[in-house]
């Protein structure tokens, strides 16, 4: 099968649709008074909802460098390599649904089907190391993307081996030591998902302005091993709740901080970016990188002070967590996906009110995450203060009192689902129109 990044792409928007999807059937339990079992309960739906965001979201980072690769070069060894990996990659969402849609509930947080089904996954992510390998100049000066996105493939790998250290007895008679590597691999694993996503960012940046020396300065590299700092150690701050030695909170403590370093650095070039947003106002892929440049500013502040010991202790079990995951897997993963899709499947505006449409939606979609993030941090300070023991009231008065917050989260959740999910239908259908990986 020839441009199988293509079909990663597909897969990925399928996967968020669905996510968005299980994502608000979720939220509505919030507004029922009795439990829901089965399928439709919420213990099956959360593990659903996360799953199809985090594997839509690794998808299309596969899918986006897969179509930059096979721009390089066109082998018998590299097709096979892609269509061995696609089929593993397949075989593996089908036996994670299966698992779910039947309850087998097997494995760990944000992993939570039958441990069986992460072999294929693995395997497909060993092909693809291989692949990049296979078609990679290995003597030739790479751009930080290309190192970003190794660096990503080879990480996430040994990563998820540690996520399933705990099917070893040793590790699961030790709930410390069980604890800590699960929370720290799930850190870690967002970190390496990040630097596949981030480096497709570099990549469209460096085609949308026509200059390729900003994917070789001394700065982008700066930010790039920063990144990989942080994908190392930053895992720390997750952890702050557990018994563990003191120096790795510390560790984690500072190297959150770093962070700052991005933070300023956006805010240095924000000014620079006012004429730059009006020369490419109307170009998507730029449009749609501009929004995640300033959800990250929003992200990162949240971030940097959950990272803070003494306010983590209140948001820590919140929906002030919920909060900041959902800003940066949708302001910041999500919207990247989304400038990917339309710079590489340009479609063509010849009806100016589908144009106008779109840049109507654009808005509309920044608007409802907004909202949909302020009516989760509302949730979150109401239960963080009753968490705190700020508050007298018994768990069922506590979530009665949340009513107007949970009831807002809702009703956003929905209208986000729905122009959201008119983005992906609508790039799934152009990808149809234009299958193939076009020239740059």
């Amino acid at each position: 099968m020839k441009n199988t990044g293509i079909w990663f792409v597909r897969i990925a928007f399928v996967l968020l649709i669905a996510g968005l999807l299980f994502g608000h059937l979720a939220s509505e339990s919030y507004n029922q008074t009795t439990a829901t079992n089965g399928v439709m309960g919420f213990l099956s739906l959360r593990p659903l909802h996360v799953s199809c965001a985090y594997l839509g979201i690794i998808s299309a980072g596969i899918g986006f460098i897969s179509m930059v690769l096979q721009k390089r070069k066109s082998t018998p060894f590299g097709q096979k390599l892609q269509n061995l990996q696609l089929a593993l990659w397949v075989l593996a969402l089908t036996g994670i649904f299966h698992s779910y849609f039947t309850g087998n509930f097997g494995g760990r947080e944000y992993w939570e089907f039958d441990p069986i089904w992460a072999i294929p996954l693995f395997l497909s992510f060993i092909v693809f190391l291989i692949y990049f390998l296979h078609q990679v100049e290995l003597k030739e000066k790479w751009p930080v993307y290309q190192w970003m996105w190794l660096t990503g493939i080879i990480f996430f790998i040994f990563t998820f081996v540690e996520n399933y250290l705990w099917v070893i007895p040793y590790f699961r008679a030790q709930f410390i030591t069980d604890m800590t590597i699960q929370w720290k691999v799930n850190g870690s694993l967002v970190g390496a998902v990040n630097q596949m996503i981030y480096g497709v960012a570099f990549y469209l940046m460096e085609k949308i302005s026509g200059n390729n020396k900003t994917s070789f300065q001394k700065l982008s590299y700066a930010f790039y091993f920063l990144g990989l700092f942080n994908l190392m150690f930053n895992w720390g701050h997750h952890i702050y709740l557990l018994p563990t030695e003191k120096y790795i909170h510390y560790i984690a403590y500072g190297v959150s901080m770093t962070e700052w370093i991005i933070l300023l650095r956006i805010f240095y070039k924000w000014s620079g970016q006012i004429k730059e947003n009006k020369q490419h106002y109307f170009f998507f892929p730029y449009r749609f990188l501009m929004a995640a440049d300033y959800w990250v500013i929003i992200n990162l502040a949240m971030g940097i002070l959950m990272s803070i010991p003494a306010i983590n202790l209140y948001t820590h079990g919140t929906h002030i967590t919920v909060g900041h995951a959902m800003g940066t897997t949708i302001g910041i993963n999500v919207m990247i996906i989304l400038a990917a899709a339309f710079y590489f499947f340009k479609p063509s505006f010849n009806n100016g009110k589908v144009l106008k449409f779109n840049a109507t939606l654009f808005w509309i979609v920044q608007g409802t995450l907004f909202l949909f993030l302020v009516s989760l941090m509302g949730m979150g300070v109401h239960r963080a203060i009753w968490q705190a023991g700020l508050s007298s009231d018994s768990f069922s008065q506590m979530m009665d009192g949340s009513k107007t917050w949970s009831l807002s989260f809702i009703i956003i959740g929905l209208l986000l689902l729905l122009s959201m999910g008119y983005f992906f239908v609508y790039l799934v259908v152009q990808s149809w129109r234009k299958n193939r990986c076009p020239a740059d």
